[in-house]
Parts: C-alpha cells; sequence; structure tokens
C-alpha cells in the first residue's frame, strides 16, 4: 500500500522537479491531431507553501518556447489504438516542438479525452482533536473520504478537494487555522479505464519520454475557455473534438462533473465523404472551408467544386451545393448537441445556480453552431477561445487547442490533489484511494 502511494507522490516529484529545472512538454493527444507546446518556467514564485491548501498548489511563471501540431494517427475516440503508429506521430511532433523550441524535452505532461470517465462525490469527516485545523487534519479529512468501488480496472485520474467546512462554514477554499470543531471536506473524483491510461503511459515511455502528470483533456479544456466569473459562479464546457465530446462542470473554480461522448466532428466528415460520394480528405476540406448548420435561399446557388484527382475529367470537376453540404451536416451536429444535452441532464446542472454553456474545441467554430446550440442546450451559449499564453504561435489559439493551453495552465497553476498531501499512516480507511494507482507501479 505504502509503495503505490509512494510512486503516485513520485509523478509529482518529477512535475516539480522539471519545473525548476525550467522545461517540460505538453501533449494534448487527440484522435485528430497531436500537438506539443514547450513550456519555459522563470522559476520566480513557484510552490509557495502559503498559496492554496497543499504543496501543489503554487504558481510558476511561463512562456510557450517551441510548439508542433501533426496529423494524429493510432487514436480513437480519444483512446490509443494503434500503439505503433501513435508511437511515431508523438516522435514527430515533440522532435519539431524541440528543434522549434531550441532545446531537449525529456518530460511530458499529458491529457486524456476518453477511458469512459465517470464522476463522484465523496465526503469525510474529522473531529478537531486541537480546536483549529492545521495541514494534518486537512490530510486526515481527505483521507476519511469514503470510498466507492469504482469496478474492476477502474482508475483514479483527479481526486480533488472542492470544498471545505468547519463547523456550519462552508465553502471554505483553505480551512487551515480555523477554529472549531469539526472539519468536513467534499471531494470530486474522476475515474477512467486503467487500460487506456496504461497504453497511454506506455506510449510515451516507447518515446524516450518521462510522464510528469496526465489530466482529463475535458478539465484541461474548461480551464483554458472559462473565464474567472464562469468557473467560480459555475458553468458547463462542451468541448467537441474530433473523436468524441467532452463536458465538464464548473463551479467555484472547480470541476464537479466530467463525462465524454463518443460522437465528435470526424463522424460529420465521413457523412459528408458518403453523403456527397467524395473523399475523406475532401470531406475535411469541405467540412471546414464550407461547412455549416444554419441554410439561407442562397447557400441553393453557391456551387462548390468537390475539387478531387480521380483521373476522371468528369468526376474531378464536380460540384456540390452549399446548401447540399449543410443538409448532410446538420443531423449529425444535432445528434451530438442532443447527446451532450442528456449529459447535462443526468448530471443535475438544471439545479445549478447559472445555466451558462461554453462551446470549445475544433467543432465549436462550424458556422452557425452557436444558434443551433442554443435551441438544443439552452439561450446561455458562448462559443470560446482559449486563454492567450505568453509565446503562443497565432496558428494554436483557436478552439481546437483548448485542451494543450489548459494542459499549459494544469501544468503552471496546479490544483491540489487528493495525494498532494502527507497523509497518516492510521488514517487510511479499508478501502482507501491509494489502491487506485496499480497501473503507476506497472507502466512506470
Amino acid at each position: 500500500m505504502a509503495e503505490l502511494y509512494q510512486t503516485q507522490r513520485a509523478m509529482r516529484n518529477i512535475r516539480r522537479a522539471a519545473l525548476q529545472r525550467g522545461v517540460i512538454g505538453i501533449l494534448d493527444i487527440g484522435t485528430s491531431k497531436i500537438a506539443c507546446l514547450v513550456l519555459k518556467f522563470d522559476g520566480t514564485g513557484t510552490f509557495r507553501e502559503t498559496d492554496g491548501v497543499g504543496p501543489m498548489a503554487g504558481q510558476a511563471n511561463f512562456r510557450v518556447i517551441g510548439s508542433a501540431t501533426t496529423k494524429s494517427r493510432g487514436v480513437r475516440h480519444g483512446e490509443i489504438e494503434t500503439m505503433a503508429e501513435t508511437e511515431r506521430a508523438i516522435r514527430t511532433v515533440v522532435a519539431s516542438a524541440q528543434k522549434h523550441a531550441g532545446v531537449r524535452v525529456d518530460h511530458v505532461i499529458a491529457c486524456l479525452a476518453g477511458g469512459r470517465p465517470s464522476s463522484y462525490g465523496l465526503a469525510g469527516e474529522v473531529v478537531l482533536q486541537s480546536g483549529k485545523v492545521g495541514e494534518h487534519d486537512v490530510a486526515s479529512v481527505l483521507a476519511a473520504c469514503e470510498v466507492p468501488d469504482f469496478g474492476r480496472g477502474r482508475e483514479v485520474l483527479h481526486a480533488q478537494p472542492v470544498n471545505f467546512a468547519v463547523d456550519n462554514r462552508s465553502g471554505l477554499a483553505d480551512p487551515r487555522d480555523h477554529v472549531g470543531n469539526r472539519l468536513t471536506c467534499d471531494m470530486h473524483v474522476l475515474t477512467v479505464d486503467g487500460d487506456v491510461l496504461g497504453n497511454l503511459a506506455q506510449c510515451i515511455r516507447r518515446c524516450d519520454l518521462e510522464l510528469a502528470g496526465i489530466a482529463s483533456a475535458a478539465y484541461a479544456s474548461a480551464r483554458a475557455s472559462l473565464v474567472e466569473d464562469e468557473q467560480e459562479l459555475g458553468a458547463a464546457c462542451i468541448d467537441l473534438g474530433g473523436g468524441g465530446t467532452s463536458v465538464s462542470i464548473f463551479i467555484k473554480k472547480h470541476m464537479i462533473f466530467s463525462d465524454f461522448v463518443r460522437i465528435g466532428g470526424d463522424l460529420v466528415t465521413q457523412d459528408i465523404a458518403q453523403g456527397l460520394r467524395v473523399p475523406l480528405q475532401a470531406a475535411e476540406r469541405l467540412k471546414t472551408l464550407n461547412g455549416g448548420v444554419e441554410a439561407t435561399g442562397r447557400d441553393d446557388r453557391e456551387m462548390i467544386e468537390v475539387g478531387v484527382e480521380t483521373g476522371d475529367w468528369e468526376a474531378d470537376r464536380r460540384t456540390v451545393s452549399r446548401a447540399d453540404i449543410i443538409g448532410v451536416m446538420r443531423p449529425r451536429v444535432e445528434e451530438i448537441l442532443e447527446n451532450a444535452r442528456q449529459v447535462l441532464d443526468a448530471s443535475g446542472f438544471d439545479y445549478m445556480p447559472s445555466q451558462q454553456i461554453v462551446l470549445t474545441g475544433g467543432g465549436s467554430e462550424i458556422p452557425g453552431l452557436d444558434g443551433l446550440a442554443a435551441r438544443i442546450l439552452g439561450p446561455n451559449i458562448r462559443c470560446a477561445r482559449p486563454l492567450r499564453i505568453d509565446g503562443l504561435a497565432h496558428h494554436m489559439t483557436g478552439p481546437g487547442f483548448s485542451s494543450a493551453v489548459g494542459l499549459a495552465l494544469f501544468a503552471a497553476h496546479p490544483q491540489d490533489e487528493w495525494w498532494d498531501f502527507e497523509m497518516p499512516a492510521e488514517a487510511y480507511p479499508a478501502r482507501s484511494l491509494r489502491r487506485a494507482y496499480r497501473w503507476f507501479r506497472n507502466n512506470w
């Protein structure tokens, strides 16, 4: 048991060492593309013990000194399907980013979209022996959280305390030094398939890189896309990716729910290819340059050349109307949004004080999407680009790079996680969270 706990802490220590060295890589391994950012840290303000609750709650100033992107291969629905192809793509994008940055990258933080994520809310309670909350009391209340049976093969990806209360005073971000008799905690735990995590760790290790952390893509994209007020007052972030659609809900600056719908923009491309009888490459170009979900009377007359090279003179010069493209795209986009609506309904989002919904990801750039989404999801819709971070190339500032930007923020401004605290050995319940990290030992 102690070995598993120490191994998990080792990943955090690797991340800390990489930040102190000054360089760390960010890997967003998506279904349609793989992006890599190289971050340079200036070393000021890093991991101050007074910031936040845990030792990882410090902040670090950074800038992007290298970036690259490549077409993703071997990834389906946000999960690695063909290890060798994904390994080659990761090696290609990391080498390109290293060349751009002029430094070698040894440590990377990666994000994961698939893995069938499941959210749990846990609660813990302890009696304050000294009448005042200390660091050990915070660790004890986290260890006291009753852990349910997550199911066979499920592993914890995030375990974040989202609320503390001392006696009747709730909503505390940092309970330390508060006087009282009883400390309670609410914690959000996100679990995923252990095999999916293991494959990701194995693939990165095969690329001669050291894994310094894994985060949920839904969590990362929301960190980059939701403004501070939305994270505080409550909002849902829907990341429309190629292989699937990630949904996350934030309130009080913490993620309290996450899920993943296994249909995304790649299915829209396939529908265009099948419906209009064009190759996938041409279908992707038609979707990107001429797609939409709201047809006008002029779209029937706007003819677009398919632009394929088959050698058949007539087939190569075939044209389709923009109305035809929209007619193929709209039903699939409606299906994606309807699935996202079902996830929000199941999460209890209707009971949130704020009904703000933010759309991001490459799919959010479809013209007319905001109007269609307002009819399906609700009126408070905003299409978001990620926060600007220093040094990021202009072509990587679009919604499709929200996860990569969010991972950079995750590296520089980490939130507290369950394993960031020195747990008292006698405080572990029989079904402690420590049991959830067997895959680290197998894939380290």
